[in-house]
């Protein structure tokens, strides 16, 4: 039997809310382990909110977070951290010259977070629990240190004009996207680094666990999946994933995260029963 990589975005993907996750699909990832498989998560969550999985599956892999911008190895002290880090004199001018479109903007740097104002309503996007600790204030004068990434909350439909600043300022030093959301949260922008995507985390880890592109499987939902269903031999989107996914998909699910679309796929491909 062929052994492979399985790397597994979280939300939208396997979640279908912040952490609901069945115990079939728990102990269906055991077996899938028992039969010589190895899983990898691979997610824009910090460590902190993607630990419950990692620990309910009882995985012994490294782990992606931040979309790539930080793989680490919960059980191997000696792994070779990557940790991708934006200059914060970037992420503090931006938010400084668009200040009148900016709502609320955040980053972490590890478990630490930094907000510009304190706000009841985003707090579900923070992932507070787990966190060493919250700042607020303007990131000039809190941001002490190089962070992942950043994500700004722009006032409703002003996202466009944050992004066309970032790209046309920083072309070279970051990339950015707007989430595909709706309502008030229409304008939420990732700022990243290049080197920050799934696919090159997917390869990193692939080379570490000794397995090759060939045997490699990606599983994903999102606009921030794209390169790693490039990366993987066996690319699958769930049903309702970004349309610029679901084209560079080899495979699209019936299902979505909420009817167990990818313990559905990987009973069947894998054909493991539980």
């Amino acid at each position: 039997m062929n052994k492979y990589l399985i790397a597994l975005d979280l939300d939208g993907t396997i979640l279908y809310d912040f952490d609901s996750l069945s115990e079939t699909l728990c102990d269906f990832m055991k077996e899938v382990q028992k039969q010589g498989h190895k899983i990898v998560i691979a997610t824009g969550r910090p460590y902190r909110s993607s630990k419950f999985v990692y620990d309910r599956f009882e995985l012994d892999t490294p782990i992606i977070n931040y979309n790539g911008g930080l793989i680490t190895h919960p059980k191997n002290p000696d792994f070779k951290r990557v940790n991708y880090t934006v200059d914060k004199n970037i992420i503090i001018d931006i938010c400084d010259n668009n200040h009148d479109h900016i709502r609320n903007a955040f980053c972490e740097v590890r478990d630490s977070i930094y907000v510009e104002w304190e706000e009841k309503e985003i707090e579900p996007l923070l992932h507070v629990k787990g966190a060493t600790k919250i700042l607020f204030g303007e990131f000039k004068d809190i941001l002490d240190k190089d962070p992942n990434g950043a994500i700004i909350i722009g006032k409703q439909g002003r996202g466009k004009l944050i992004k066309e600043y970032i790209d046309k300022t920083y072309s070279n030093k970051v990339l950015s996207r707007i989430w595909d959301l709706s309502g008030e949260y229409d304008s939420i922008i990732e700022v990243f680094t290049p080197e920050s995507n799934k696919g090159q985390a997917l390869a990193y880890v692939a080379e570490h666990l000794g397995f090759d592109q060939s045997q490699t499987i990606a599983i994903g939902d999102g606009h921030n999946d794209i390169e790693m269903l490039e990366y993987a031999s066996l690319g699958v989107a769930v049903r309702n994933a970004h349309p610029e996914l679901i084209k560079v998909a080899d495979v699209v699910l019936d299902n979505t995260s909420k009817d167990g679309a990818v313990y559905r796929f990987l009973s069947d491909f894998l054909t493991i029963k539980k």
